[in-house]
């Protein structure tokens, strides 16, 4: 998969250094990840969620932090469009984001 929007990563890490290294563990899988549905992705993450209009939600961190990404599956594309901590993610409107 392409993760389109990896500089996102990089500056959440550098705000919160507790999720460096599970962010970036993360990146790596999902870079050599070939998805096609949500049961590939669970083979990686079994905590993922399907929260529709193409959103996918994923625990950073056991749960301390919650990362909100578009998959699009066709052209092999992961779109980052949150990442925050549990109590910023319960804030979000999860399928507009």
């Amino acid at each position: 998969m392409r993760v389109v929007t990896p500089r996102r990563l990089v500056e959440y890490a550098n705000k919160y250094p507790a999720a460096r290294i599970p962010l970036l563990h993360w990146y790596e899988i999902v870079k050599q990840a070939k998805w096609e549905n949500l049961v590939d992705i669970r083979r990686h993450f079994n905590s993922v969620d399907y929260v529709g209009n193409h959103r996918y939600v994923f625990n950073i961190k056991g749960n301390d932090f919650r990362m909100i990404v578009i998959i699009i599956f066709i052209s092999k594309k992961v779109y980052i469009r949150f990442i925050g901590t549990h109590n910023e993610y319960d804030k979000t409107d999860v399928k507009n984001i």
